[in-house]
């Protein structure tokens, strides 16, 4: 019999032979797809390397800055209980001489039993503290005679008085000093009512 004489087998033939070129020509596309799914894949492998390097760096660049930071904060701090511990120092300086002559006062008095050197020596002593307070911008406080505020005053007694009108202080007690712009001690006074 010849191939002739059956016609389905020649149609499968040709059938199968359709399908064998199909696949043949699709085998390329999908293997040209496949590689360009592999190459993408190590397009994306490489910048996803590439992006944990730059965490990495980025990472340890962040514990360098840290560090520097919380060593830089330990040096303030070290500093800053250095400045209070010592900021003193500059004024204890000027002191030591007036201290100094006070006790050659004390001593020169004693010695001699002179009450006047004695007082002498106590005003230059009183005068020396005087000026190194005044040069490091403590002022009194002008009360007498000055209407009350309870910024710079402190009243301690009311009394009445013809010579004033009420509000005014009439007798300061005890100074009171500014250091610069800032009260440290209000001064005690008689308030007149």
């Amino acid at each position: 019999m010849s191939t002739n004489d059956n016609p389905t087998a020649e149609q499968e033939t040709n059938s199968t032979y359709a399908a064998d070129q199909e696949q043949a020509t699709a085998a390329p596309e999908e293997a040209g797809d496949n590689i360009e799914a592999s190459e993408e894949a190590v397009k994306v492998d490489g910048e996803l390397e590439k992006a944990r390097m730059q965490a990495e760096e980025n990472y340890q660049r962040m514990l360098r800055v840290q560090a520097d930071f919380d060593n830089f904060r330990r040096r303030a701090r070290a500093e800053k209980e250095d400045f209070a511990k010592y900021a003193s120092l500059k004024l204890i300086e000027q002191l030591l001489p007036i201290v100094d002559n006070f006790e050659r006062a004390l001593s020169s008095s004693k010695e001699n039993k002179d009450f006047d050197a004695l007082a002498k020596g106590l005003d230059m002593t009183y005068r020396g503290i005087d000026q190194l307070l005044t040069a490091e911008g403590l002022k009194p406080i002008e009360s007498v005679g000055q209407p009350f505020n309870p910024e710079f005053h402190q009243a301690v007694m009311q009394v009445e008085s013809e010579d004033h009108e009420e509000g005014i202080v009439v007798e300061e007690l005890q100074k009171g000093y500014v250091l610069k712009d800032k009260v440290i001690r209000p001064a005690m006074v008689k308030v007149s009512m």
